[in-house]
C-alpha cells in the first residue's frame, strides 16, 4: 500500500506536469486507455467473459468513478498538488454517509465523530480557497471525494453480488475511455511530441502500478491497515508539491489536512 500511495502521487504530479500539453480530459483519456489496453490484455489471453450479469450495477459504478476521477484531475491542474489530493480522499467520510441515509446503518458514535471532524477540516482546508480565484477547483475537489465516496458504496455492492475485481475495474477502464473519447471529439485533441509523450507514458504507469499495487494490498492485507497506509498518498503529494514546485502548505492548512485523514481513519474503522 505504500508502494500504491507513492504510484498514485506520482500520477498526480504527471497530471500537473501535462496541464501546459494536455486538457483534463486528454490525460484521463490517456490514463484510462493504457489501463484498459494493460487489463484486456489480461482478461482476452485468459479467455474471461467480460459480459455479467450485473452490467447495470457495472455501468452505475463506472459513471460515478468516471466522475470522481473527472474532478480529481481538474483539481490537480488548479490546485497545490496536496490539496487536490486531500479533498479527494473526502470519499471515506462520503462513503459512511452514503451507507447511513441510503443502507438505513445506525449512525454510531464513531462515525458521528468522524463525520464532525472531517467537515471541520473540509471548512478549514476550503475557507482560503473562497476567497480567492481557486473557490471553484476547490469545490470540484470535493465533489470528486464524493463521487469517490460513491464509486466505493457501488464496488462494495458489486463485490456482494459476487463480481470479480478484474471485471470491475475492465468496465470502469473501458467506459472512462469510451466517455473520454466522445468527449474529446466534441473538443479537440492536442497534439503529442518527443516534448511530452513522457509525461503520459509516466501517467499511465504510475496509474496502472497504483492500481494493482492496491489491489493486492486489499487482497493480501487488513482492509483497516491498508486504507490507513493509503493515506500516505497525501504525505507524498505534499512533498511532491513542495519539492517540484515549492508548495507551502500552511499551519492552518496541516492542521486542516490532518482533521481529514483522522476522520477518514475513524470512518475507515467503522466496519
Amino acid at each position: 500500500m505504500i508502494v500504491a500511495a507513492f504510484c498514485f502521487a506520482t500520477m498526480g504530479v504527471f497530471v500537473k506536469l501535462g496541464k501546459p500539453f494536455f486538457s483534463p480530459a486528454e490525460l484521463l483519456f490517456y490514463r484510462t486507455l493504457i489501463g484498459f489496453t494493460s487489463v484486456s490484455l489480461v482478461v482476452f489471453a485468459r479467455r474471461q467473459p467480460v459480459l455479467p450479469p450485473n452490467w447495470g450495477a457495472h455501468l452505475k459504478r463506472s459513471f460515478t468513478g468516471y466522475a470522481a476521477i473527472v474532478c480529481l484531475f481538474y483539481a490537480i491542474t488548479e490546485l497545490p498538488l496536496a490539496t487536490a489530493v486531500t479533498l479527494n480522499y473526502t470519499s471515506t467520510l462520503f462513503f459512511a454517509l452514503i451507507c447511513v441515509l441510503w443502507l438505513r446503518e445506525k449512525l454510531t458514535g464513531r462515525v458521528s465523530v468522524a463525520l464532525l471532524i472531517g467537515f471541520a477540516g473540509i471548512v478549514t482546508l476550503l475557507r482560503p480557497s473562497f476567497d480567492s480565484q481557486t473557490w471553484l477547483a476547490a469545490l470540484v475537489g470535493l465533489m470528486s471525494g464524493f463521487f469517490a465516496g460513491a464509486s466505493i458504496f457501488q464496488v462494495r455492492e458489486l463485490g456482494q453480488m459476487g463480481e470479480p475485481e478484474w471485471r470491475t475495474v475492465w468496465w470502469f477502464t473501458g467506459v472512462s475511455t469510451l466517455l473520454s473519447l466522445v468527449w474529446l471529439v466534441f473538443h479537440r485533441f492536442s497534439p503529442i511530441s518527443s516534448a511530452n509523450v513522457w509525461i503520459l507514458a509516466g501517467l499511465g504507469a504510475s496509474a496502472t502500478a497504483g492500481q494493482l499495487a492496491m489491489t493486492r494490498a486489499y487482497k493480501e492485507g487488513r482492509k483497516f491497515l491498508a486504507a490507513s497506509f493509503g493515506y500516505l498518498t497525501v504525505v507524498f503529494s505534499a512533498l511532491m508539491g513542495w519539492g517540484l514546485w515549492g508548495d507551502v502548505v500552511s499551519f492552518e492548512g496541516l492542521l486542516a489536512m490532518g482533521a481529514i485523514v483522522l476522520s477518514g481513519l475513524i470512518a475507515a474503522r467503522r466496519g
